[in-house]
């Protein structure tokens, strides 16, 4: 039997507009992220996670520390990061901040583990970004021991010092975090995941969701051939939900030009229009709408995949906290039942 589909919320905690046009405070984004998590534990949703950043338009660089201010308020929901760039941490200090945010959650700890879109973290605390690949997969081989709680005996080429029978703290009381892997759309990397026995999570975040089945069955043939177990596949994808499909689009829309045009002078990208909006809102990775219309668009995603989990990065740039949270609401008051409802029917 396959696992329930778990639905969760993923936020960077973009910094936002207050009412008055004006950019909120990095403190103000913080304290507001944490509200947007506790309502989303009240409406049931299953997990919350935060993503690690270290540029002006994104307020949270130390999610842990945020993702325990939240387990404070809550009883239920899992709480993740979204993602942890492990190439510019230390596996070490990664595992002993998820053991203490599994402590004080009572369990309910996550870590979603990827190389990181954004690349500020590299120089801001030394590394060389010319061994992007390279301290990824080392410092993942130095984490895939260290999670299993025993003693650690290690010695890698970039990460100085080496570890003999080392013990880390503290234990948790499952003996496990749960760990992904984050993907952008590498076979290797899909592998890489199938490879440690780790969930593998797709960041889908353009283009029609189906161009990804390949990567999902690549990733559970790579499984099988290891005789290991079924693991989950979750998906992340950028979103808005508004009463109506065209509310919705007109609030995104201006915040996610922003954003998109911000990011692409940095990569070299063409600014974008409201016709390729429409077009990902249409057919591709953008779940923009009505309830109705981002329960069918998120079903036929989990139906063409197979998914285990759905993750809506509901922020996006400056949309504002009030906007944020009542995307939230329709998504655990009306998007999530009625996913659950068109999947049973088949």
């Amino acid at each position: 039997m396959s696992a329930p589909l778990e639905f969760a919320l993923d936020t960077f905690g973009d910094v936002t507009v207050g009412s008055d046009g004006d950019k909120v405070s990095y403190a103000q984004v913080i304290r507001n992220v944490v509200d947007e998590a506790v309502l989303a534990d009240s409406l049931g949703i299953d997990a919350f996670g935060i993503g690690e950043h270290h540029r002006q338009d994104f307020a949270v660089t130390a999610p842990e520390i945020v993702l325990a201010a939240i387990a404070s308020r809550t009883e239920r929901i899992k709480l993740s990061t979204a993602v942890t760039v492990l190439s510019s941490d230390d596996p070490v200090r990664v595992f002993e901040r998820f053991a203490t945010l599994d402590a004080v959650s009572r369990g309910r700890a996550e870590i979603i583990l990827g190389r990181g879109s954004f690349t500020e973290s590299f120089p801001l605390f030394g590394y060389d970004l010319g061994q992007y690949s390279e301290l990824f997969e080392e410092k993942l081989d130095l984490l895939a021991q260290l999670l299993e709680e025993g003693p650690v005996t290690w010695q890698g080429q970039l990460r100085p010092g080496q570890l003999t029978d080392q013990h880390v703290y503290p234990k948790t009381e499952s003996g496990r975090i749960r760990t992904w892997i984050g993907v952008g759309g590498s076979p290797e990397s899909v592998i890489r995941a199938a490879a440690y026995r780790m969930p593998l999570m797709l960041a889908i975040i353009g283009g029609q969701p189906g161009r990804f089945a390949p990567y999902v069955d690549l990733y559970h043939r790579a499984l099988a051939e290891l005789k290991a177990e079924t693991l989950p596949v979750g998906v992340h994808s950028p979103g808005h939900i508004a009463e109506t499909d065209e509310q919705a689009r007109e609030e995104l829309w201006p915040h996610y030009r922003t954003m998109i045009d911000r990011i692409g002078r940095e990569r070299g990208w063409p600014p974008t229009n409201r016709s390729r909006f429409d077009g990902e809102a249409d057919q591709g990775s953008l779940y923009v709408g009505s309830p109705e219309t981002v329960a069918q668009k998120i079903a036929n995603t989990v139906r063409s995949l197979g998914v285990q989990r759905f993750e809506l990065k509901y922020s996006a740039g400056t949309l504002p906290h009030e906007k944020l949270m009542n995307s939230i609401r329709l998504y655990g008051e009306q998007v999530v039942p009625r996913v659950r409802e068109l999947l049973a029917a088949g």
